[in-house]
């Protein structure tokens, strides 16, 4: 197994047992994984509750409706309730968001903050999560924030949890955004593990993901990625998360999942379930260090 910086692989997990349970899986459910992470985070949270006084709480601003993001916003409100962690959601207009955060960052029962993206004024996107305060900024988006973004540490213990070693494998990244692609990237980079990065503008996608063993992909376009455009017995780990004709999608072709010889997140419930556990993770450790104040 390869092993990447300890401070992104939650130590928490016996992934000895649990690739001895999955090991022969070829679907990389992330439902495997999390079942393990939920239930120690729960007991965390109580335990901050009971013996510090300290009750997690994390705040979502969202500034745009669209079916994405009002899934992803529940799934996380579910989520927290079902670990004693209270999520609170700030639906206002842009303009109202400075204001918000501000009051957010001095209330000390505030641990964590999230600004949904995308924003209504994308072009602002920098402007406004800077504003975050960098100790409650547990999607780690601004330039100061003190937590791993949560997707990218989510697609790190997928991949430890199912005992994919990437040394020695070409690697591609499909996708260079501020919330998956290019915080990857930066990380692996920092581990040794030898990285090609590319976006779907790539004038020849093919040409790339043919050639590569493990792909990565978070653009956020429904199907980019076909059969035919795949190596064969790679890895597929699919980050992308898109809406289209009033469902939510990634950014594999419905034929890929035809392919036997892939070992490959399912379509649904990959990713998205560690995503937010990582999430969570952050805030239950942004709530810890507000104890050491």
């Amino acid at each position: 197994m390869l092993y990447f910086n300890v401070t992104i692989l939650p130590n928490h997990l016996c992934f000895g047992k649990l690739c001895a349970i999955i090991s022969n899986v070829k679907l990389l459910s992330g439902k495997e994984l999390a079942g393990y992470i939920k239930e120690r985070q729960s007991r965390e949270a109580r335990t901050l509750g009971q013996t510090l006084g300290v009750f997690p709480k994390l705040a979502i601003i969202v500034t745009v409706e669209n079916i994405a993001i009002n899934t992803y916003v529940r799934l996380k409100k579910s989520y927290g309730a079902d670990i004693s962690i209270a999520v609170d959601i700030y639906r206002i207009k842009q303009s109202e968001v400075p204001d918000v955060l501000n009051k957010l960052n001095k209330d000390p029962t505030v641990h964590g903050i999230i600004v949904q993206l995308p924003l209504d004024v994308p072009a602002q996107t920098d402007e406004i999560v800077n504003l975050v305060a960098p100790e409650k900024d547990v999607d780690a988006l601004g330039r100061n924030a003190q937590f791993e973004p949560a997707t990218p540490m989510a697609i790190l213990w997928l991949l430890s949890g199912y005992n994919i070693d990437l040394r020695g494998k070409k690697v591609l990244l499909v996708g260079r955004g501020k919330l998956v692609g290019a915080p990857l990237e930066k990380i692996l980079d920092s581990s040794g593990i030898a990285v090609e990065s590319i976006d779907r503008s790539a004038k020849d996608l093919s040409k790339h993901t043919t050639d590569a063993d493990i792909i990565i992909t978070a653009t956020g376009s429904p199907a980019i990625l076909y059969p035919a455009m795949i190596k064969q017995n790679a890895v597929v780990i699919d980050a992308g998360v898109a809406s289209e004709s009033g469902k939510t999608v990634g950014d594999l072709a419905p034929e890929v999942y035809e392919r036997e010889d892939l070992t490959i997140t399912p379509a649904k419930g990959g990713v998205g379930p560690l995503t937010i556990c990582a999430l969570f993770e952050n805030v239950i450790l942004a709530a810890r260090r507000a104890t050491l104040k």
